[in-house]
């Protein structure tokens, strides 16, 4: 998957509540492989094994257990789910949502030339502030 995809951060109205964004089957990479390992010939010739990644957070979640790739797939699923990386990039996007600001618009805010302050030494050693100017605006 070459080209990165964006994660739709829509708020939805459901019956139990509201939904604040939701994940698709593209914003999943599914790769089935052979499992290897203790099986003969069955595993040798089926592709059962499943591992799932979500390019967006770099979580992957892997199952070859099972005898069935949708119970593998299953696993591998939940696996991701419990992944640090995922809960750390769920916060993330819940918080984006809910402030209705990504994380790149709030570091932008933060940098703005009015939040800033630069120093820098004098001749004799002590710090100075500098004014610093927008050349933007």
């Amino acid at each position: 998957m070459s080209k990165k995809q964006k994660t739709k951060l829509t708020k939805k109205k459901t019956s139990t509540g509201e939904l604040l964004f939701s994940l698709t089957k593209k914003d999943f990479i599914v790769e089935t492989f052979r499992a290897g390992g203790k099986g003969g010939q069955h595993q040798n010739k089926t592709d059962s094994a499943v591992r799932i990644k979500h390019p967006d957070s770099g979580a992957v979640g892997e199952s070859r257990e099972e005898r069935s790739q949708p119970q593998n797939k299953k696993i591998a699923f939940m696996r991701l789910l419990e992944h640090p990386r995922f809960k750390v990039w769920h916060l993330q996007k819940y918080k984006e949502v809910l402030e209705g600001i990504t994380l790149e618009e709030k570091v932008e805010k933060m940098m703005d030339t009015r939040n800033l302050k630069v120093e820098k030494k004098d001749e004799k050693g002590n710090w100075v502030d500098i004014n610093v100017t927008s050349t933007e605006e």
